[in-house]
């Protein structure tokens, strides 16, 4: 499916042709002059329903730019990502993402106020596309509803997405990381090392980030001949009930989605009186902060992630300067692999 572009955003004009009346009219309505100007009710209606239908945002600088870009990347976060400190997992994204701009020559906006009472941020306010202020944008974080998105794409307004997202008849630029590829690799590795029987602990809700890594996992419990074991509940289900019997089957490493995971099967370990990674090696599929004792980290995936910024803008800007060229639009940026909480199984033949 192409990818739809478009060479700018609505204009007064198209507002004008729309709603039937001039731009002036369309000025006077959109600035709150209507009433100055004994402009009617009704025609007052058609102008603000042709300014939502069309997703028109006012943009003073562009008044004077008369039709070029603004040289403005925007930056919409589906989450509460401000303010970070340079532990928090959005950071790097961000700091890739604003290198990048300054390299090329444009500046950032961030857009905060399509946050609603509940938290959730949309990019749509009133049936206008907020983001049009911006020559196009990078979206980052993570959304239940995916209609905003299928709604942008579909008015063709340049974005990059971080992260690889899938919405049904919708075809959009991302930026990714391959899970899948490396979560493969990590349980080659533990193969390498001995294991036989490998356990896998994740969310109970599913993304694609998530789904990406638990192919991964089976895709190498395949290639190896072995069982896959993946359990996926919430943390606080795991208990020493479950692990007495995950460790009695012969179970001897465990590849957790999120570090909350790893810590609990830290927890489990040590009150069986067990040894990490002597006894259990565990291998964390995302960026930790902590390890199961202190000055040992845990074994944890890589994630490309100021990378993946970087890539997401840059190719933001190749759509800019030229919506037609041929590229790449989805793109899976490597992982590195993880080290210290795995060893060899005991007994195994590594």
């Amino acid at each position: 499916m192409a990818i739809k572009s478009r060479q700018q955003a609505p204009k007064q004009s198209d507002v004008a042709r729309r709603a039937g009346v001039s731009q002036a009219t369309v000025s006077a309505v959109i600035n709150g002059r209507a009433t100055v100007h004994r402009i009617p009710d009704e025609t007052v209606r058609r102008v603000r329903e042709a300014v939502r239908d069309l997703g028109y945002v006012a943009n003073p600088s562009a008044r004077s730019l008369r039709g070029k870009r603004n040289r403005l990347l925007g930056v919409h976060t589906f989450e509460s990502v401000f303010p970070i400190s340079q532990r928090d997992f959005y950071h790097e994204f961000l700091i890739g993402i604003e290198e990048q701009a300054v390299a090329d020559g444009y500046d950032l906006v961030l857009f905060t106020s399509t946050e609603e009472a509940n938290g959730q941020r949309r990019i749509y306010r009133d049936g206008m596309n907020r983001l049009n202020v911006a020559d196009g944008s990078v979206l980052l974080g993570f959304t239940h509803d995916s209609s905003d998105i299928a709604r942008l794409a579909g008015e063709g307004y340049p974005f990059v997405h971080v992260g690889r997202r899938e919405v049904p008849g919708v075809d959009f630029r991302w930026v990714g990381a391959d899970y899948k590829s490396a979560t493969h690799e990590v349980v080659d590795r533990l193969v390498e090392l001995g294991h036989r029987r490998i356990g896998y602990v994740g969310l109970d809700h599913r993304m694609e980030a998530l789904i990406d890594r638990e192919e991964g996992y089976r895709d190498g419990c395949e290639a190896a001949g072995l069982p896959p074991l993946p359990v996926l509940m919430g943390v606080h289900h795991l208990g020493v009930e479950w692990f007495d019997h995950a460790v009695a089957s012969g179970m001897t490493a465990f590849v957790a989605e999120d570090e909350s995971y790893a810590t609990k099967l830290g927890e489990l370990v040590r009150e069986r009186g067990l040894d990490i990674p002597g006894d259990v090696s565990v291998v964390v599929l995302r960026g930790t902060n902590d390890g199961p004792v202190p000055g040992r980290s845990w074994s944890s995936m890589g994630i490309p992630r100021n990378e993946m910024g970087r890539a997401a803008a840059r190719m933001l800007v190749e759509i800019l300067e030229d919506p037609h060229a041929t590229r790449d639009d989805h793109l899976l940026l490597p992982c590195t692999p993880p080290g210290e909480t795995t060893m060899a199984a005991v007994g195994g033949a590594a």
